[in-house]
């Protein structure tokens, strides 16, 4: 089955190409390279043995978007992770998210008329949630006016998706709320590298230690959590990337008794960025220079995850710790200095 995945050569999407290959699909890649590296494709054919179809186009040119469809009507599903990700950034420059996030899901849901198989898998977010009045976070849990454009932007294309639903009854999709991925794939050969200065901790961390930065801001430390320091729900992307898969499976099995659906996927338990420190030092024997910032706009205090329903629905549950993922955050930027 080919599996078309938006954005697949970004952190998440190339993890999830390689849990795809490795379920025996077909993954047919699109990005454009704003935020990853053609070199991606090496990792990814070194692990799987396969080199996935890939096609440089960008999602915001509505034209190419229907050229691409219309020479690909023999997708069996869509996962869509093309999109910009970072909170902070999303502050600062709200119209390119807005653009990048809300455009190219539009374009590319128009496009799937197109398509005899109409399975949808989004990737969405914990932020849509905003601070949670109680945790952990249920699917159930109110959505709040979001603290950043970025946190619009999913609850926005939640919004469009559900939309989309009650307007063509064979269109089926699920929205994936994750939490925080950090970590890489066991070979070291894929993992998060962003282009400039990182925008979440975890690479933040990785590069601190091998000395690309100087020093880490650990963003508040006033906050009401016992260190001061926010917490959040730190997930093994490879954890993340098999989730994708089952979830899509259970659309193109026909298996969910709603066209839209919603799931949490997290740990269950919340970490502080101190603790998360503490456990990178722990782990990799370094320490790591890091100063007290002042907050950050657009940041709540507590996330994490209820994760029932992912587990009892659709059967998926984390396999890896927060040192197993820390871990192998550590191991890939060592692997990326040296090559």
């Amino acid at each position: 089955m080919k599996i078309l995945v938006t954005g697949g050569l970004g952190y998440i999407g190339s993890h999830t190409v390689v849990a795809l290959q490795n379920e025996g699909y077909e993954p047919i890649v699109i990005d454009n390279l704003s935020n990853s590296s053609i070199e991606v494709l090496d990792g990814i054919e070194k692990i799987t043995g396969k080199r996935p179809e890939f096609h440089q186009l960008d999602l915001r040119v509505k034209t190419d978007v229907e050229r691409f469809f219309e020479r690909n009507i023999d997708l069996s599903g869509i996962i869509h992770f093309a999109a910009s990700k970072a909170v902070g950034e999303s502050v600062k420059n709200p119209l390119l998210y807005y653009e990048n996030n809300i455009n190219t899901l539009v374009y590319v849901l128009q496009n799937m008329k197109y398509l005899t198989h109409q399975n949808f898998i989004f990737s969405s977010s914990c932020t849509v949630y905003g601070q949670a009045d109680e945790l952990p976070i249920t699917e159930h849990a109110p959505i709040k006016t979001a603290m950043s454009p970025y946190g619009n932007t999913k609850q926005i294309g939640e919004e469009i998706i559900q939309d989309a639903c009650k307007a063509n009854s064979e269109f089926s999709a699920i929205s994936l709320r994750y939490f925080n991925p950090i970590g890489a794939h066991e070979s070291a050969l894929i993992g998060e590298l962003p282009l400039g200065v990182p925008q979440n901790l975890m690479p933040f961390i990785t590069q601190t230690a091998i000395g690309l930065r100087d020093k880490l801001s650990v963003f508040g430390n006033n906050y009401p959590t016992p260190d001061g320091t926010c917490i959040r729900d730190y997930i093994h992307v490879m954890d993340l990337a098999e989730a994708h898969v089952i979830a899509l499976k259970r659309l193109i099995d026909k298996a969910s008794d709603s066209q839209f659906g919603v799931f949490n996927l997290g740990t269950g338990t919340g970490s502080s960025v101190m603790e998360v420190i503490n456990a990178f030092e722990r782990v990799s024997e370094t320490s790591i220079n890091y100063k007290i910032a002042d907050r950050r706009s657009g940041d709540v205090t507590s996330a994490y995850a209820h994760t029932e329903k992912a587990k009892n629905v659709l059967g998926w549950a984390t396999k890896y710790s927060l040192d197993d993922a820390v871990k192998s955050a550590w191991k890939w930027e060592q692997y990326i200095r040296k090559t």
